[in-house]
């Protein structure tokens, strides 16, 4: 058994920062209570339901239009009821379709507590453990250590504590690789402390998952379907995402530009099908969430089972350690952040993250039988965590801090924003740059074992570079001297970015660092050949 908490010394990476941002925002409205030993809170009274739920209906539509979000769905579940179900606002602002309780969101990392309750049926049905290992299962997964390939198991890579980087092999597929490109490549990638970590990582908690359904020989949205969808009725429910965007009623995405919010981009995250992919109405979400509550029960008959269910939603690793002696720690369960409110209510929660357009998320308090689902349509600056926590202050204290979405707002700029610290500022060019060298000199193929093969050449009389496997272009600008700025693409794009070329002793282009790619010491390509590549390749 690797019951053993792990810990992270510093919460180092956007993932834990957000739950630390979101476990906050939660607690902004108890801050100055008096903490109480568990079991000591007071029980919830039916009217303080009654009355917190009434208030969405007006506080939902006054949240949507002061943030710009176009749509969302809300869904407050308890043991033995669906307490609300509601959509507001539009699936796209270019068509302007109301939302509806059956209307499909992209769920991002809702997807995780989603997945980690499938592999629980799993668990519950015996063909696996949460200590089983996955590399007979999944043999295409590398890490730097075989010995750590060898043990690690479906809890490590769901509880976040293989030992990868913070969100290991997301670059990959902005560039277009594909999960089974992306798996072996995890091999050139540092490796933390196996087990005595913590690192939040689409793509190991992908493997973790796919090792539950190969085990019982299915694909994973095969298995998604078999052990939950099809069971309680989620019909409206998938992990494809053609699934999602040939479906009429499904919400678009809305990136966050300027200040609006615009459907200019489609998210599929196919290959990281348990960690992001999955998508679902707020009505599925909520026999979902009752099936939480339940302990792994819907309409009283028995879906999950609940001892398996149980080891999802407890502390398996420490995701956050306080920076002083009177604060929280943050735990991380399989595909749940497990924490405590300032009455020593338990609550779990996890947030699901697009740039390209969508945020949602899901907070319960199991020991009060009560949770809330909220999906919405626009990039992640808030809405969703500010509706789940000003419900939840309705619920306790009555009333619903009007500062809230701004908190949110605040916290959560700076921390996107904290995404670029690694790297050069170009909001201002230089005032005196230095020349660059003539194009020929540039021309070239470069390599390195993470990302492969990068081409540079002059194309149109301009610059260009070619990456990934799809030799997706980018147009290089000069900045100073031997670097010059690309713009970044995809979910984790960060707008400009560096490639500084590197000269030996003769003068000669000898590599290429691209910035936005070595967060991790993977950006930096050796030049293959010497012969300059120019008119096209």
């Amino acid at each position: 058994m690797h019951r053993a908490l792990v810990a992270h010394p510093q919460p180092a990476d956007w993932a834990h920062r957000l739950i630390v941002s979101i476990t906050l925002g939660l607690a902004a409205f108890s801050g100055q209570i008096q903490a109480q030993p568990p079991g000591s809170t007071p029980a919830i009274e039916a009217t303080q339901i009654e009355q917190a739920v009434a208030a969405l209906d007006a506080l939902a539509p006054d949240l949507l239009q002061r943030s710009g979000v176009p749509g969302m769905a809300i869904a407050v579940v308890g043991a033995d009821r669906v307490y609300y179900s509601r959509g507001f606002g539009v699936r796209d602002i270019d068509n302007l379709e109301p939302i509806d309780t059956e209307t499909i969101f992209q769920l991002a990392s809702l997807s995780k507590p989603l997945s980690s309750t499938i592999v629980a049926g799993v668990v519950g049905d015996g063909a696996i453990s949460w200590e089983t290992t996955v590399s007979p299962r999944v043999p295409e997964l590398k890490l730097a250590s075989p010995s750590i390939t060898d043990m690690v198991t479906i809890g490590d890579l769901l509880a976040h504590r293989s030992g990868l980087p913070d969100h290991a092999g997301d670059l990959l597929e902005d560039l277009g690789f594909t999960r089974e490109q992306i798996l072996p490549r995890l091999q050139f990638l540092p490796l933390a402390p196996f087990r005595a970590s913590n690192h939040y990582t689409n793509m190991g908690y992908t493997a973790g998952a796919l090792a539950a359904a190969r085990a019982v020989g299915l694909g994973w949205p095969e298995l998604a379907e078999q052990q939950l969808f099809d069971r309680i009725g989620m019909s409206r429910s998938s992990y494809r995402f053609v699934d999602y965007i040939l479906d009429p009623n499904h919400a678009s995405l809305h990136a966050y530009v300027d200040g609006q919010y615009l459907p200019l981009y489609e998210r599929n995250a196919d290959a990281q099908a348990p960690a992001g992919a999955a998508s679902a109405s707020i009505n599925d979400m909520a026999r979902w969430l009752q099936l939480q509550i339940n302990g792994g029960l819907v309409d009283g008959a028995p879906i999950i089972d609940p001892e398996a269910l149980l080891q999802t939603q407890i502390p398996q690793s420490i995701s956050h350690l306080p920076e002083q002696a009177d604060q929280r720690a943050g735990f991380y369960g399989y595909g749940w952040n497990v924490g405590y409110d300032d009455l020593g209510r338990t609550r779990l929660n996890h947030s699901g993250a697009f740039m390209l357009g969508a945020a949602t998320t899901v907070t319960v308090y199991p020991g009060e039988g009560i949770g809330i689902v909220v999906l919405t349509n626009g990039a992640p600056y808030g809405l969703a965590e500010t509706t789940a926590a000003s419900f939840f202050q309705l619920l306790f204290e009555g009333e619903a801090d009007p500062n809230l979405l701004d908190l949110f707002f605040q916290r959560l700029a700076a921390l996107w924003a904290e995404e670029r610290d690694f790297m050069r500022d170009y909001s201002q060019p230089p005032l005196d740059p230095t020349p660059p060298l003539r194009n020929n000199r540039y021309g070239g193929l470069f390599s390195n074992p993470y990302y492969g093969l990068l081409v540079v050449a002059e194309h149109a009389n301009r610059l260009m570079l070619w990456l990934g496997p799809q030799m997706m272009a980018f147009p290089l600008s000069p900045w100073d001297g031997n670097l010059f700025v690309f713009e970044t693409t995809g979910e984790n794009a960060v707008g400009l970015s560096g490639a500084e070329f590197h000269l030996d002793d003769e003068g000669q282009v000898s590599a290429v660092t691209l910035e936005r790619y070595n967060k991790f010491g993977q950006g930096r390509f050796e030049r293959l050949i010497n012969t300059p590549l120019f008119g096209g390749w």
